[in-house]
């Protein structure tokens, strides 16, 4: 049923992404071949489909908030495209250690860990899952920087340019300790390496 339902998703999200918002991608080769978190920005709804056709090599599971699951159908139709549910304020218990499992057996997890879409287009602070999940699965993390989602369909630019960079890949082992003792918070490091390539992806736009 998966292959079904991605098949029928990718074809008009393929065409709309590359066709239509002129989509540049750059970076797939730090992606390894192993099982990995996928963690990028999160500026709209267009951010998951986006991540799932320029992974279309790959099974991508996808962590969502609890709240798109209750209605049956809609349900029914992520959970096929591999989305499975977290509860958001608290830490899910069930939600880490079924991305746990799924990054074991070597597919990619997407976790956007600001947890939430911007609604400005600022970068938000990092949520605690994602390092929780990648110091248990001991998996690499790749940041991820989405620019244009947010703009698609707007009244500002209808069309924008679409671009996505997949980092070098970045593990809470090779994090070094703060003064107090503690590691560097992996969330951290990955939305500073996000702001910087939007940083210099802005620059070179102009």
């Amino acid at each position: 049923m998966y292959r079904i339902i991605y098949a029928i998703t990718w074809v008009p999200c393929w065409l709309l992404f590359r066709i239509l918002l002129r989509l540049q991608v750059s970076g797939l080769e730090n992606v390894p071949a192993g099982g990995a978190v996928i963690a990028p920005n999160h500026q709209s709804f267009w951010d998951i489909p986006l991540v799932g056709i320029v992974l279309r090599q790959r099974r991508v599971h996808f962590m969502a908030k609890s709240e798109l699951f209750d209605q049956p159908v809609f349900a029914w139709i992520i959970r096929s495209l591999l989305a499975f549910p977290v509860k958001r304020g608290a830490p899910d218990r069930s939600a880490i250690r079924h991305a746990i499992e799924q990054l074991s057996a070597g597919d990619l997890v997407t976790i956007f860990p600001e947890g939430t879409r911007s609604k400005t287009g600022a970068l938000g602070a990092p949520e605690a899952g994602l390092s929780l999940i990648a110091a248990k699965a001991d998996v690499p993390v790749i940041p991820v920087a989405i620019y244009g989602t947010r703009q698609i369909f707007s009244s500002n630019c209808f069309l924008p340019s679409v671009r996505i960079h997949f980092a070098e890949p970045v593990r809470v082992s090779d994090l070094p300790c703060a003064e107090s003792g503690a590691r560097v918070d992996i969330g951290s490091v990955v939305m500073k390496k996000i702001a910087l390539i939007l940083s210099q992806d802005r620059k070179m736009q102009k």
